[in-house]
């Protein structure tokens, strides 16, 4: 195809030879033997060189777009020419908007943001190559990292109280978590044996605090919907996730302070990953969140630290 194309844009045997860095003996083989498998004739040679037949014309456009997808196919797996893939929890947290960041900060890398499931899956799709770094809490317990899997602390969330107006904190600026206690917090859609139900198991354990996970995940704007309309109910937020909801639900988003549990963001990657992309991603993550532990925050101790 790309030497019946060659040919076709010089008008010449050996031209396209040269072009392709081939023998024209090479060009005529390749021709004659793409001939054979069509079963028409390609070319009429001419005292000017090479015209296409009308057969040749035909064949043209469709040659040219077979070798457009073949580069596009070539492209999306060669390393510096395909878009760095990066997993992020959710499309509404601060992994997405740190994203969101690096994208308008280097608009000429192409990028494919996915949501994987748990830790897990994101390891496996880092091993096999699927993806070149998930952003995910880190190393849950019993689970330690592979040793080819490269990780560093990147961002801690901190959680917030949503209520609605009913609720008996609904009028509070902030709370303390010793004030959470007795009340309940509503997360439908924590799943057992994930990283992030591992979070809460732990900040339920040291702090007495009450999560219910009970019924079927509907999405946010269920779990909204059931918080306005509910005043014995609450959830966690992180700081930084995106909501909308309608002005009726008057929804209160209360800091949690003494101390303000915080979501740690670690960013993984496999350490032979070759994607320029990648030192750049974690360049600008380095520099967009500086390392150290705040001060008045919590987080499980089994998480990677800053």
């Amino acid at each position: 195809m790309r030497t019946f194309a060659a040919i076709a844009e010089a008008g010449q045997f050996q031209k396209a030879a040269v072009d392709l860095s081939v023998t024209q003996q090479a060009v005529s083989k390749r021709i004659a033997a793409l001939e054979r498998d069509l079963g028409v004739r390609l070319f009429t040679r001419t005292p000017r060189g090479a015209e296409l037949t009308i057969d040749g014309q035909a064949f043209l456009p469709h040659a040219r777009e077979l070798l457009r997808v073949a580069e596009r196919a070539v492209a999306s797996v060669r390393t510096g020419h395909r878009p760095l893939r990066v997993d992020v929890i959710n499309s509404r947290g601060a992994a997405s908007g740190l994203m969101r960041g690096f994208h308008r900060t280097h608009p000429e890398i192409d990028l494919d943001v996915v949501m994987l499931f748990d830790v897990e899956t994101a390891v496996t799709a880092i091993r096999s190559g699927a993806i070149d770094a998930s952003f995910r809490a880190v190393a849950a317990p019993g689970r330690p990292l592979p040793e080819d899997i490269e990780s560093v602390r990147v961002l801690d969330e901190p959680l917030q109280l949503l209520t609605g107006p009913a609720h008996a904190l609904a009028g509070a600026k902030s709370v303390s978590v010793a004030q959470l206690v007795g009340h309940r917090i509503w997360m439908p859609g924590i799943v057992p044996g994930t990283e992030w139900a591992a979070y809460y198991d732990d900040l339920v354990a040291e702090f007495g605090l009450t999560i219910e996970a009970t019924g079927p995940n509907f999405g946010s704007d269920a779990l909204l919907d059931t918080i306005a309309d509910t005043p014995a109910l609450a959830t966690f937020m992180s700081e930084q996730m995106r909501l909308v909801w309608p002005v009726g639900h008057d929804l209160r988003r209360i800091p949690v302070t003494d101390p303000t549990p915080v979501y740690p963001h670690s960013l993984l990657w496999h350490r032979d990953n070759p994607h320029p992309a990648l030192t750049t991603l974690r360049t600008h993550l380095a520099a967009a969140s500086p390392g150290g532990d705040t001060a008045g925050t919590w987080a499980p101790g089994w998480v990677i630290p800053r």
